[in-house]
């Protein structure tokens, strides 16, 4: 932000004399800008929002994305599974009013709410998000919530200590804050900056830290820190770990990671702890798997499946609990700098982070350093290559000895000096993440809160100009970013190469673009760089049991587009489609698809004339069904190898076993006649002793309406499936 006010900011202590504050100063047109996800102010926009809700004469417009809801339960069953859950995992969080409104359709008409990403599926079918929808990619929404005429924005903070702040962190959201203020401040539209603190946020240093006259208003008290919403963790299945494993080999040492929330995210990030602290089974999982001679040649080139040597340093947007569990592990440790020429050194293994030598300054020279600017004097001195006592003064260095030297490298008297007696012996404050905003699991705000100063300031949260992109900086990016392999995710792709993965083809907007555009693109840029999209091959329908192919022959939308295709990963093997013909492209999908769909994809490929009348699929990928991929990883399962939750749990074990109950149980009274539901109730057995504590859980032990009856027998039913009842 920039820091060129001086005035403290207003310090209240409740978010009603904020919302008297805001409107005094701006005025009854109100369009504020919120961070997405965790970073909001709850209390604060509840309040604005209910203001507004009260009085039609305040035109309130909110611009943000990924407004976190709890879930809420479609039926008496789902309550009594989820109201002990939500009430032990979200505790005391506020629900954000104006985004349960929006749900249920219920916003009134003097609020316009417009969201640029969606949590994913939640807002399909709701008309009035569909069309209040914005598009655009993660590094141009604060620029676009801007144009929409943002004259406030809101922010959760939190402090270093209790009593007045000095300076506040942005903590969780950065990302776009920084640069929608510093918006705000060159502009001349009467603005309004707010920060409301929640002491529970995990201080976070460098640039999420600005000072406190930042701020026009600031809400501080105790009541206000409440619980952070969490996002709990979802299982992992053997499809999620053959995405997960493929992946993971295709990442290589010394080397740079995106990777994102979820079942798959989860399934990489174990896999890469797995092969470091486990190689033995990390290499029989890949065993079990398929590898055709080019795959096993890519992760021989790009990748790699021995332990970690270097390790890897994390580059993303979302900082998600699995970054953590990578540092944990001793995979997340390679540190980069903030001096492109000292770390293009350290790439080119001319430079020993742990060990500095005097012909650093030599090859510093070499690489075009000359002039040792204000800038490069602060980064180099911070970073140890300098030590302490060494000053700058105009255009001469001033050594500890005293003796005065050109502030250039170029002067060959300038290195020797400096290397007698200014040259540090190691380089520290190196980082190991960079990110733009966190979200997750309650155990992860908690690990960041409690980690040791020194660990938790080698993460560094920035804006997302400086993450999803080169641009402001390309040489120090490019340098950082060595073998880079963005992993995302994706819904379809089609033979061409291109991926679906934020909206159907009728234009409903399923989440949105994210950064996920802006990863792939740099990928290309980037000369060591990849991007890895994972696909699932298949989609179950819960409702009938039937199956459809996530490998398309053609889609009506597109998320990243077939210039851009690169390498596709499915439960069933890698595709690599970089510089690849259309016809190399859609053979290498088609390998990769369920077998069941494969036949008509090469029909259509063929009639379009992007595959030869005589091709054959390879017998090596016939087999692409989830009974033989249940097959080749079940036992490793079974050996807890492939865990439900290889990185924590929020269900008890009681309610994990419940929770695979009720999907059963839903499953079966969608797919069998109502008739057959009450004969079966009817001729139900009594439910044995074991089950008494799930049916206490689900409040069934004496069901009285016709609708629980049937719902007990199911879930006794499913209880002996899983083998849960004595």
């Amino acid at each position: 932000m920039p820091t060129h006010r001086t005035t403290k900011p207003l310090i209240l202590d409740n978010v009603e004399q904020c919302v008297d504050q805001i409107l005094e100063r701006l005025g009854n047109h109100i369009k504020v800008g919120l961070p997405l996800g965790l970073g909001k102010p709850p209390e604060l926009i509840n309040a604005l929002y209910l203001r507004a809700k009260a009085d039609s004469s305040i035109h309130l417009t909110i611009l943000t994305a990924l407004s976190l809801e709890k879930p809420v339960a479609s039926s008496e069953i789902e309550a009594a599974f989820l109201k002990p859950f939500v009430e032990r995992v979200w505790g005391d969080c506020p629900d954000l009013l104006y985004a349960v409104d929006a749900t249920q359709g219920k916003l009134p008409v003097n609020v316009k709410l417009h969201e640029f990403f969606f949590k994913p599926g939640s807002r399909m079918d709701n008309a009035n998000a569909q069309q209040n929808y914005v598009s655009t990619n993660y590094t141009t929404a604060a620029r676009d919530i801007y144009e929409q005429g943002c004259n406030l924005a809101m922010q959760a903070v939190c402090k270093p200590d209790d009593g007045e702040a000095l300076e506040y962190s942005l903590s969780c959201n950065p990302d776009t804050s920084l640069e929608l203020v510093r918006l705000l401040r060159e502009g001349e539209r009467p603005h309004l900056l707010v920060g409301l603190v929640n002491q529970n946020l995990p201080y976070m240093a460098h640039s999420a830290v600005v000072p406190s006259e930042e701020f026009d208003l600031v809400v501080d008290h105790p009541r206000y820190t409440t619980t952070l919403f969490s996002t709990p963790k979802l299982p992992v299945d053997i499809a999620d770990y053959a995405l997960g494993f493929y992946a993971s080999a295709l990442i290589k040492d010394g080397g740079t990671l995106q990777v994102g929330i979820g079942a798959l995210g989860d399934a990489v990030v174990h896999a890469l702890g797995l092969r470091h602290t486990d190689n033995a089974n990390y290499c029989r999982v890949l065993g079990a798997m398929n590898w055709p001679e080019e795959s096993g040649a890519l992760v021989e080139r790009i990748g790699g499946k021995q332990p970690f040597k270097t390790g890897l340093y994390g580059a993303t947007e979302m900082f998600v609990d699995g970054f953590l569990h990578l540092m944990q592990k001793g995979v997340l440790k390679r540190k980069v700098y903030e001096h492109w020429a000292l770390q293009r050194l350290i790439n080119l293994g001319k430079c020993n982070p742990d060990q500095l030598s005097a012909s650093i300054l030599d090859d510093l020279f070499e690489l075009g350093v000359r002039e040792i600017t204000p800038r490069d004097f602060e980064v180099l001195k911070r970073h140890g290559l300098l030590v302490e006592r060494v000053l700058l003064d105009g255009i001469h260095l001033v050594l500890p000895n005293g003796q005065r030297v050109l502030a250039n490298l170029a002067d060959k008297a300038t290195r020797t000096a400096l290397a007698s007696s200014g040259l540090g012996a190691s380089l520290v404050n190196g980082t190991v993440l960079h990110a733009g905003f966190f979200l997750g699991p309650s155990a992860m705000y908690n690990a960041l809160k409690n980690m040791p100063l020194a660990e938790r300031n080698s993460i560094h949260m920035l804006g997302v100009e400086h993450v999803n992109q080169l641009d402001l900086n390309r040489p120090l990016y490019s340098a950082q970013r060595e073998h880079a392999r963005f992993v995302n995710t994706g819904i379809m792709a089609t033979l061409s190469g291109a991926v679906v993965s934020d909206g159907l083809a009728d234009g409903r907007v399923i989440s949105g673009v994210g950064g996920q555009y802006n990863f792939v693109s740099m990928a290309h840029k980037l000369p060591t760089g990849r991007s890895v999209l994972m696909i699932r091959a298949v989609r179950e329908n819960e409702q009938n049991g039937e199956a459809s192919s996530n490998i398309v022959f053609s889609y009506g939308h597109c998320t990243i587009p077939r210039h851009l295709r690169d390498i596709v990963v499915t439960e069933y093997g890698i595709a690599d489609l970089r510089a690849k013909s259309d016809s190399e492209v859609a053979k290498a999908l088609i390998n990769i698809a369920d077998s069941r769909f494969q036949g008509d994809l090469l029909k259509q490929a063929k009639a379009a004339k992007k595959i030869e009348e005589n091709y054959q699929i390879p017998e090596d990928f016939l087999g692409n069904t989830p009974e033989n991929l249940a097959r080749r990883l079940g036992a490793l399962v079974k050996e807890n190898v492939l865990p439900p939750f290889p990185l924590g749990c929020d269900f008890t074990e009681q309610e994990w076993v419940l929770a695979q109950a009720l999907k059963g149980v839903k499953a079966q009274a969608a797919t069998t006649p109502k008739w057959k539901l009450l004969l079966k109730t009817c001729l139900a057995d009594p439910s044995p002793e074991s089950a008494l504590p799930y049916l206490e859980r689900m409040k069934l032990t004496h069901p009285q309406k016709l609708q629980d009856k049937v719902v007990r027998m199911l879930l006794v039913e499913q209880l002996k499936r899983l083998k849960v009842l004595g």
